[in-house]
């Protein structure tokens, strides 16, 4: 089971923030932080449980400007459970002397344990056996199971089970400064002998959140009948029992939890149908046993196994079980997005970036449906898109950096500066590229699944008003006869203007040239994908002219891209002109400098003045595209491309960055295969360790990086296989780590499930379940005929032989073949 669990086995208080992130459950409907039911929020402590989409408005006044601010919502803590022996004190893990301490999250069954032995002030010794779930199958239900012995002592104890609406958004340090209350109208309800009630509303978006829960105490199966008493305060209902147990004695205390929100569908009103949802839940075991069911269903479409994995396979399984908490089957149904920390804490205050480039193509090859649900998250806000672009005198859409309830831009005005307390201009709204993820992320949808359907009907429309937006952003420029795009930011984030400069943006970024041209490309093919028909309504519909798409054509073939004197792409026009940075003496003053921007600015400096970056920029283009596809694009954009260019731009950027993003090592890992194996799995390693480790010093506290999880997952399921599509086929071209023996995983192409094994030396792929797709597959640069039910069998042959039909005519046992890059 070690693969299967992250355990810990020391009570560490400073840590315990962290943990509870990493120790979260969810469903896709809701998470709830992994927090020990007793812990009450303060510096060590921090509940949360928050909503899909559940989002509040609040205003601030900061630096003599109102700033309002959409968060998702911290929700009543439904948690709360502890006891008491006689008129002592509540039990608290700060206050008692550990004899055990043993905590585990089991990825397999989505449970959390908790095993604790403890000693009181009295001298009292208890044990605490400790099981939790928010179930899988039945989203809005969660329970938690209690089994309590007296191991030396007898008395009478009271248990306080309660529902805690006295919460606000308080996770995030920096943002304490802030306006964080969000619910008001509480209302608090004693229902049947067993169960409370607690419903809210946010101020400001009326969603009216109600939960319910039901708390019952036995010996073995035996109801056991308990003094009761109800405890009401503002915003706080509790549901206190009193027992008596003797000296070797185990009770199970069993509490069910039951959250709707005014939002849901089929429901009269969220408070009957919580109410309805407890009468009709059984017993924690009951709850279990269909919980861990589900999350069998979604294993064995998801798991990806290792041989010799060991610590990686573990984490590589707690990206995969933190993602689908986060966008499971249920969010088919929801009208949300993929906040780029979870719904793990309130870090980036739950709202959702551009870190879909790294979580969908995980989802697209096992579960296409939250996809194609999650792109309808942006569909919806086409409209909103429409009119940012227009106020800022765009044509098409433009969807912004930052996206919550209604799409609107949400990103801040200002931010604090932590080194240097602060609040300093936020100009991140300027990363229009998030508009080309939109239509990067259609694309590889279609391309994976085939869907001509959505494409028709949703995907197109986004992708010809993303080229639209990107035809009225480019301008003729007569004296290099290109087109520019100016005034924007790139994925850098650390670069916001020129130094000196009186406004902020940059011109020419390549990212964003570069991935503009391919959106203007992709739009015109999408017009011959979805047939006459829809290719009439729609250039009906958005007054698409021929006279339009011949512009979008020429801009395609035009834009801009800068390059430094030795034929390295630029980051952005006039990088080059920016100072040399001294790497090595900000490491040796300050060790960490990922937050370069925020040092240097406390300094009195800006990091606009150095050739630095925080995260990947050009090397995103190598990680977005294979190499094939960008000698593409380089040459449908005139510039020539050579196979050496790709290892000097690599290393030129790598000197300079420093990834101060989590994301920023996902990418580095990939596109270093290429260059160094060695420094990529090291970054790979790296990015493993982000979040359970929290290499940033305290940020995963504040919530997962769902995006980098995602992407280390990706890294082995494409990365590692080689695993793209080609004019519509399905390729493969292996590269294990050498330390790596094998890998197994299932694979969703064009509707049907495919069976890959690798190894050093050889590969299978198997269409087990039957096979309508493309009647050929490719192994490295082979084609090979492909059919219902037939399993391929291929072996390694070295570089220059590359992977050939058939078994190995002499048994390999060699670990340490050096496979090809696989994305050359």
């Amino acid at each position: 089971m070690m693969a299967w669990t992250l355990d810990y086995t020391q009570f560490e208080p400073q840590r315990e923030r962290l943990r509870e992130a990493l120790c979260a459950l969810g469903n896709g409907y809701f998470v709830t932080r992994g927090a020990a039911e007793e812990a009450q929020a303060g510096d060590h402590h921090y509940p949360g449980t928050y909503l899909a989409g559940g989002y509040n408005r609040v205003t601030t006044r900061i630096a003599g400007q109102e700033v309002e601010n959409e968060d998702l919502v911290n929700l009543p803590n439904w948690l709360c459970l502890t006891f008491c022996v006689d008129e002592g004190e509540w039990f608290s893990p700060l206050t008692v002397e550990w004899l055990d301490w043993r905590q585990s999250l089991d990825l397999q069954d989505g449970v959390l344990r908790r095993e604790l032995r403890f000693r009181d002030r009295q001298g009292r010794e208890t044990t605490l056996l400790a099981r939790r779930l928010v179930h899988m199958g039945k989203p809005h239900l969660a329970a938690i199971e209690w089994q309590l012995r007296a191991d030396n002592w007898s008395g009478r104890i009271r248990v306080c089970s309660a529902l805690d609406g006295r919460v606000s958004n308080d996770g995030v340090a920096r943002y304490r400064t802030l306006a964080s209350h969000h619910l008001v109208m509480p209302v608090t309800e004693a229902l049947e002998a067993d169960t409370i009630r607690l419903g809210v509303e946010t101020s400001q978006s009326g969603l009216r959140v109600v939960e319910a829960a039901r708390t019952r105490v036995f010996v073995g199966a035996t109801p056991l009948e308990v003094e009761r008493k109800t405890i009401r305060e503002e915003r706080y209902i509790a549901d206190e029992l009193t027992l008596e147990l003797t000296s070797g004695q185990t009770v199970t205390v069993e509490k069910v939890v039951a959250l709707f929100s005014s939002r849901d569908r089929a429901i009269a009103d969220p408070a009957l149908a919580a109410h309805d949802a407890l009468e009709g839940a059984g017993r924690f075991a009951e709850l279990l046993t269909t919980h861990v069911q589900a999350w069998a269903w979604l294993w064995r479409r998801c798991d990806v196994r290792l041989e010799d994995g060991h610590r990686t396979q573990m984490i590589l399984r707690l990206h995969i079980f933190h993602l689908l908490q986060t966008v499971s089957p249920h969010s088919v149904e929801l009208d949300v997005g993929v906040p780029a920390r979870g719904l793990h804490g309130e870090a980036y205050r739950g709202h959702v970036f551009w870190d879909e480039l790294f979580i969908f193509p995980f989802l697209n090859f096992r579960i296409p449906e939250i996809t194609r649900a999650l792109l309808r998250y942006r569909y919806r806000r086409l409209d909103e898109a429409r009119r940012m672009a227009a106020v800022a005198g765009y044509r098409g859409a433009m969807y912004p950096w930052q996206s919550g309830s209604s799409g609107r831009e949400e990103s801040q005005k200002l931010h604090l500066n932590p080194n240097s307390g602060r609040w300093i201009a936020d100009n991140s709204a300027l990363q229009r590229h998030v508009s080309s993820a939109v239509a990067y992320n259609v694309w590889r949808y279609y391309e994976v699944t085939g869907d001509r359907e959505f494409l028709a009907y949703y995907g197109a429309e986004m992708l010809l008003e993303i080229a639209r937006f990107w035809a009225s952003a480019a301008h003729w420029n007569p004296q290099r006869e290109r087109y520019d795009i100016t005034g924007v930011m790139g994925p850098d984030e650390f670069h916001d203007r020129y130094p000196d400069a009186a406004s902020p943006g940059l011109d020419n970024n390549t990212y964003t040239n570069m991935m503009a041209a391919w959106v203007l490309k992709r739009a015109i093919e999408v017009r011959d994908v979805i047939g006459a028909e829809r290719r009439q309504e729609l250039g009906e519909a958005l007054s698409l002219t021929e006279r339009e798409i011949a512009q979008w054509e020429e801009i395609s073939s035009r834009l801009f891209v800068a390059f430094h004197a030795d034929g390295i792409p630029s980051q952005f026009e006039g990088y080059e002109q920016l100072k040399e940075f001294d790497w090595e003496g900000y490491r040796h003053r300050y060790g960490d400098i990922q937050r370069l921007d925020r040092l240097l600015e406390a300094e009195g400096d800006s990091v606009n003045r150095y050739k630095a970056s925080k995260q990947a920029d050009v090397l995103m283009l190598f990680y977005l595209f294979s190499t094939e596809e960008l000698g593409e694009l380089f040459a449908q954009l005139g510039y020539p491309f050579a196979g050496e260019l790709l290892p000097r731009t690599i290393a030129y950027y790598q000197q300079r960055t420093s990834d101060g993003s989590t994301l920023s090592r996902v990418v580095s890992s990939w596109v270093l295969a290429r260059l160094d194996r060695p420094r990529s799995l090291a970054l790979l390693k790296d990015a493993l360790e982000s979040d359970i480790t929290d290499v940033q010093g305290g940020t995963t506290a504040e919530g997962i990086h769902l995006g980098a999880m995602a992407g280390t997952v990706d890294l082995v399921q494409r990365g590692q296989t080689g695993l793209e599509i080609r004019g519509g086929c399905l390729r493969l071209n292996p590269s294990l780590p050498r330390r790596l023996r094998g890998l197994h995983l299932r694979l969703r192409f064009r509707g049907h499930w495919l069976e890959l094994a690798i190894s050093s030396s050889g590969m299978t792929l198997e269409a087990a379940e039957g096979w309508e797709g493309p009647g050929q597959v490719m192994a490295g640069n082979q084609v090979h005929d492909f059919m219902a039910g037939q399993c391929l069998t291929f072996h390694y042959r070295g570089p220059d032989r590359g992977w050939h039909l058939g078994t190995p005519p002499v048994p390999d046992n060699s670990d340490n073949v050096d496979h090809p890059d696989p994305a050359a």
